[in-house]
């Protein structure tokens, strides 16, 4: 493959690449096309030596994250929440308990979250009981603990 060039992507490329990969290319598409529409950029030995550096550290970034979450994940299986909401008969609740109210919950017992981590059993909850509720901790790790709801006196 001596009849090619390598190149950064600053941009995507359909069918050949993200930004900040090197690719190699044919001469010609690279002078004629990626060049000129500031798709790419030459690579040098030095850019693609700090873009391999770089990456190795999101990568080892990503996995300090990923351990970190299962930590957080194992601990919160053990975690039992008490929400208190008013209920009418037979159990029905007044309004329904939002991911917003949860987060909060967590946040309050030094589980830094947002609502958007927070996903409910069937979308929403409208009757007291427990409930396995589900955190998105990162895209690949997911937290589950037991939420109570029980009416308020």
């Amino acid at each position: 493959m001596a009849n090619h060039v390598q190149v950064i992507l600053r941009d995507t490329v359909p069918h050949l690449g993200k930004p900040g990969e090197v690719v190699r290319v044919r001469p010609g598409y690279a002078r004629n096309f990626l060049l000129p529409t500031g798709l790419a950029s030459r690579a040098t030995v030095g850019d693609v030596k700090r873009i391999a550096e770089q990456r190795a550290a999101a990568l080892r970034h990503a996995a300090k994250v990923r351990a970190s979450a299962e930590g957080i994940a194992a601990a919160l299986e053990s975690v039992e929440l008490t929400l208190t909401k008013r209920a009418g008969d037979h159990g029905r609740l007044y309004g329904s308990v939002t991911n917003a109210e949860v987060a909060t919950l967590l946040t309050s017992k030094g589980y830094t979250v947002n609502k958007r981590q927070v996903t409910l059993p069937e979308g929403q909850i409208r009757a007291l009981g427990s409930f396995e509720v589900k955190l998105a901790l990162t895209p690949e790790v997911e937290g589950k603990f037991t939420l109570h709801v029980t009416a308020s006196a």
